[in-house]
């Protein structure tokens, strides 16, 4: 991981940073990561995971009333066999 040292920094910032960290139980350097962390992602788009995304890109199209499917609790899966 990479490291930062901030130099020059004003002693009332200092001190607001200590009350912050005191309130969210974390370490000074702990919560200057998040502060770091929240101030460069805004705008950023959020990751999406793949079952949101696929859920996002059929919205829509999906089944009409009465074309739902029955849940299947209970059914035992059978292999499958590929003789003829």
């Amino acid at each position: 991981m990479a490291q930062i040292l901030i130099r020059k920094l004003e002693p009332q910032l200092k001190t607001r940073l200590q009350d912050r960290a005191k309130r969210h139980r974390r370490s000074m350097e702990e919560e200057a990561r998040e502060i770091l962390r929240g101030a460069l992602n805004e705008g950023v788009e959020p990751a999406v995971g793949f079952g949101t995304a696929t859920a996002a890109l059929f919205r829509g199209i999906g089944l009409r009333d009465g074309e739902e499917i029955a849940e299947m609790r209970g059914f035992k899966p059978e292999p499958v066999t590929f003789d003829e």
